[in-house]
């Protein structure tokens, strides 16, 4: 790699940390093209997206950004996983550690937060946030179809009392 290279390499690094919500650490040794592919698919379609980088040039890029405390799990074949989605990331990272146990997940930053790995399962155990809006919706149109109910039930009483009256007014 040239110098123009490394320093495009570093700015887009630091792009990429100061743009992410959460990055996640791991080392990928012993994983097949064919299974980093896979989690680069399975990634991509959660809206995040995996990053394979010289550790010294990520260390470089770290600096000055909120993700700064993942400086020293870059040792080793590692690969980053971020998104924007503090969620996605992490959960398609532990999914994938689950099924390739050569994928070991090393720890990683939701803003200034330095996770371990049982911070990354924590993270990825939270439901996403387009399932939190989901909820939220949920919540909001509840309240109204209860007071559509309510309004409509005296008047669906009225009707059936007024039946009733008129069948039994027939039969007499």
């Amino acid at each position: 790699m040239d110098r123009a290279a490394k320093a495009e390499s570093i700015t887009e690094l630091s792009g990429v940390f100061k743009a992410a919500n959460v990055v996640v650490v791991a080392h990928y040794s012993g994983l097949t093209v064919a299974q980093m592919q896979t989690l680069r698919k399975q990634m991509k379609q959660a809206g995040a997206q995996v990053k394979v980088a010289k550790n010294r040039l990520a260390k470089i890029a770290l600096k000055d950004t909120d993700a700064a405390a993942i400086a020293p799990l870059l040792k080793g074949p590692t690969v980053l996983a971020y998104s924007g989605d503090p969620v996605a990331a992490p959960k398609v990272a532990i999914d994938f550690a689950k099924a390739n146990e050569a994928f070991v997940i090393l720890g990683g930053s939701m803003g200034k937060t330095a996770l371990d790995p049982n911070g990354v399962k924590a993270l990825a155990s939270l439901p996403s946030l387009d399932e939190l809006r989901a909820k939220i919706v949920g919540l909001l149109v509840a309240p109204a179809t209860k007071i559509a109910q309510l309004t409509n039930a005296p008047a669906a009483k009225v009707a059936r009392v007024v039946q009733a009256y008129a069948s039994k007014g027939a039969a007499a």
